[in-house]
């Protein structure tokens, strides 16, 4: 594994394996003087961790958050933030079955194909487990950006044929399924009751609302900032496409209703709408950015399916253990943290962009 860094001036880089003894992440580039506690990962960490839920695996992990270097009487120092998460609920044995076989719509095979091997137990590093690091990282970039006025509203949009249609921001919450519509939430339920008695599985897509963002984040042509938070967020393994303000919807409007006007209150340039999702010529504009991600449904079920043997051999299989019949709901903090993790790099990159600021910065 030559590449599981993300960032260049604040980057996360994520280590260990679903059935190993631990995993955790290296945070680097994080300021000192950051106020930052084990609770403050561990918030973001049980927004994510399985067992909340029915509709979630019943792995029981704590998933207790450890930080083992860069901070000191509550302080960051400025040096690498090591956080640790040990496994402590690991069922090896349910994976024994697909020791020699490819699991439809896993990783298994392309994994055996890259590097001749692989861990079967859960999927090694590329089991949802991995984004336990991600999120750690995540939410030392969102403590970060809390300083900075920056804020995150992200909750889940639709579950298999349910959306929402109504938007209570007070109601995220208040359900497993972290939807802002009561009504939603109720019938995405009934809608899952039904794919687990089909031994079936849901997917659903996921937004998340940007507040606070400066204008001018992101750079013109290959590091555009949409581009680096599709990139943060199509990493999630889960993710099957990503949208940035009306996305795919574009393709159907005319130039004279997509394009955003802008007009001028109290002396500050505002745009008069936002079908472009805050940033325009990969460059943010200063209003919310709204990033969308498309959640493709739980890969492990329990119905026979196709598959062949390393040896080529035609077989059935039947994918035993504990997963969850969707995992949208523990993902919405999984692309949340990527996000921050996106726009803070983005942020402490763009504190260089003119010559002003940087001799402002070294005149004082």
């Amino acid at each position: 594994m030559n590449k599981s860094s993300f960032g260049k001036n604040f980057t996360v880089t994520t280590w260990g394996e679903s059935h190993g003894k631990a995993l955790g992440a290296v945070i680097d580039g994080c300021p000192a003087g950051l106020s930052l506690s084990e609770e403050d990962i561990q918030k973001f960490l049980d927004r994510r961790k399985p067992g909340q839920s029915r509709y979630t695996t019943a792995r029981k992990e704590g998933d207790l958050a450890e930080i083992l270097s860069g901070v000191f009487e509550g302080k960051t120092t400025g040096t690498p933030i090591s956080v640790i998460v040990k496994n402590t609920d690991q069922r090896s044995r349910d994976y024994g079955n697909i020791a020699y076989s490819y699991r439809p719509g896993h990783a298994d095979y392309t994994f055996d194909a890259k590097y001749g091997f692989r861990d079967y137990r859960g999927g090694g590093r590329s089991s949802g487990r991995e984004t336990i690091g991600r999120v750690a990282g995540g939410a030392i970039a969102s403590k970060i950006l809390e300083n900075l006025g920056v804020s995150f509203c992200t909750y889940t949009s639709s579950i298999g044929p349910v959306s929402i249609n109504e938007f209570h921001e007070d109601e995220i919450s208040n359900n497993a399924f972290y939807m802002p519509d009561a009504d939603a939430a109720a019938k995405a339920g009934e809608y899952l009751e039904q794919c687990m008695k089909e031994q079936d599985s849901a997917g659903g897509v996921i937004e998340c609302r940007i507040k606070g963002v400066p204008a001018g984040l992101g750079i013109p042509v290959f590091e555009k900032l949409d581009a680096v938070l599709a990139e943060a967020v199509m990493s999630v393994g889960a993710v099957k496409a990503v949208e940035i303000g009306d996305g795919i919807l574009t393709a159907s409007l005319k130039g004279s209703s997509d394009n955003d006007g802008f007009s001028c209150q109290s002396g500050q340039i505002r745009k008069t709408s936002n079908h472009a999702g805050g940033i325009m010529g990969g460059i943010s504009d200063g209003s919310e950015i709204l990033v969308r991600a498309t959640i493709k449904p739980t890969p492990s079920i329990s119905q026979p399916q196709n598959t062949v043997t390393k040896e080529g051999e035609n077989i059935s299989l039947e994918i035993h253990g504990r997963h969850d019949p969707v995992i949208v709901p523990r993902a919405v903090v999984v692309i949340e943290s990527m996000c921050a993790l996106a726009v803070t790099d983005a942020l402490f990159s763009n504190m260089s962009s003119q010559m002003d600021r940087i001799r402002d910065f070294y005149s004082k």
